[in-house]
């Protein structure tokens, strides 16, 4: 392959836009995006849920809440400029009992910080949104939050990404970095400055240029159930007060672009990075690693790591996780939801030196290489703004690399 200014591993949301982004700023440089399947977005860009999350969720220091609410406007834009399909359904967050009005409040107040638009609605009032919501006094509703249909939107940005000039290689897999050098399945090039977008195997490159030292990615499985109800069953989505500990949000309702409803997701973990089913893409040094950070997390974690996992596994039963859903909404019988959708797999970054989930985005980098280890939900309501970010954070470290003769820059991190 010809040398490149530019290289971006990964063909997800994030990578994508990160490689249009970087044609925009430099129309004269080369860009080339390497995607190691037949086609951008066939993980987790392309799994999702397709939810646009409005920015309630997050502390009001974090990266996600400086993007989600941003992101958000940006992607509904972005549709209505192609169009492609969204459903602008809203959201109810309900409260299941008197213990989660506290957690209720606490969501109030963060939407409030992070100017987002939200209204604390009383019972009837919630009612009045969706005739079928079960929630305790009151609930919150997020009228931006809105679903969109992911392997839409990710052919549009392809499509972008081709017509601006990127080098988009599909087929060909990251192999390693040597010097200036990137090897891949598909031969070796020599490359200027390379961005790491890869996902669920983000912190392996990483640690391949020496960073990602004290973090290490687990994988979680998320499952929906398809409601075999006809479309306009239900009119938003719905949602508990979730856990503020943990990066999950708890079983839900989801409307998607068609006006069906599914329940979930799950979050059980996996026991490699691939594995959509028990036996598929197994690979034994990813079940090693996996297994052991597991098995640290479950003796040692800052956190109830083992009761997270044994309440994921539950919600494989499929009676127990639509009476989970129907602590939410009236009318919900098991038989109403007999088809699973494709699994999806949450890249979710682990401090193994603090043993806790990395709760916000989260980058490392020098003036060689970026490295985005931790992208997970919101980074789909995020891409827009997110890739923005990674753009200028990249340009920040070349900007100060240091010449040749001098020590290598240190090494900075946003997480």
């Amino acid at each position: 392959m010809k040398a490149t200014d530019f290289a971006v591993v990964g063909g997800g949301v994030i990578g994508m836009n990160v490689a249009c982004e970087l044609r925009r700023r430099h129309p004269r440089a080369s860009v080339r995006l390497l995607e190691k399947e037949v086609a951008p977005g066939l993980h987790a860009s392309g799994r999702n849920s397709g939810v646009l999350h409005a920015g309630f969720y997050y502390s009001a220091d974090s990266l996600k809440a400086r993007f989600t609410r941003t992101g958000n406007a940006l992607m509904q834009a972005y549709c209505d400029d192609k169009g492609l399909r969204v459903n602008r359904c809203g959201k109810l967050v309900v409260a299941r009992d008197e213990s989660d009005l506290p957690g209720l409040a606490e969501l109030l107040q963060r939407g409030r910080a992070n100017g987002v638009p939200l209204d604390e609605v009383s019972e009837r009032d919630a009612r009045e949104i969706e005739p079928r919501v079960k929630t305790f006094r009151k609930a919150l509703f997020s009228p931006s939050t809105a679903t969109v249909e992911p392997a839409e939107v990710m052919r549009a940005f392809t499509e972008d990404a081709r017509r601006l000039g990127v080098d988009v290689v599909l087929g060909c897999a990251y192999r390693g970095r040597r010097g200036r050098f990137v090897r891949t399945s598909g031969g070796e090039f020599e490359c200027g400055y390379l961005v790491n977008a890869a996902g669920l195997h983000a912190d392996t490159i990483a640690r391949g240029h020496g960073f990602s030292e004290r973090y290490r990615v687990l994988p979680f499985k998320g499952l929906y159930l398809y409601s075999s109800e006809p479309a306009g069953a239900f009119r938003t989505n719905i949602y508990p007060v979730p856990n503020l500990r943990n990066p999950f949000l708890g079983v839900h309702f989801t409307v998607t672009t068609d006006g069906h409803a599914k329940i979930g997701p799950t979050a059980i973990p996996c026991l490699w990075r691939e594995q959509y089913g028990w036996g598929a893409n197994f690979r034994l040094p990813e079940f090693a690693q996996v297994l052991g950070s597991s098995l640290e997390l479950v003796m040692r974690a800052g956190f109830d790591f083992r009761g997270l996992a044994l309440e994921e596994v539950r919600k494989y039963h499929r009676p127990y996780l639509v009476a989970q859903a129907a602590r939410l909404a009236e009318g919900i019988r098991v038989e109403q939801y007999a088809r699973w959708g494709r699994p999806g797999i949450r890249a979710q970054l682990v401090d193994m030196k603090s043993r806790t989930l990395v709760q916000d985005f989260c980058i490392e980098g020098d003036d060689r290489s970026l490295h985005i280890l931790n992208a997970v939900s919101p980074g789909w309501t995020c891409a827009i703004p997110f890739s923005r970010f990674v753009c200028d954070q990249a340009e920040a470290r070349l900007s100060r690399a240091a010449p040749v003769a001098e020590p290598p820059a240190s090494l900075e991190s946003a997480c």
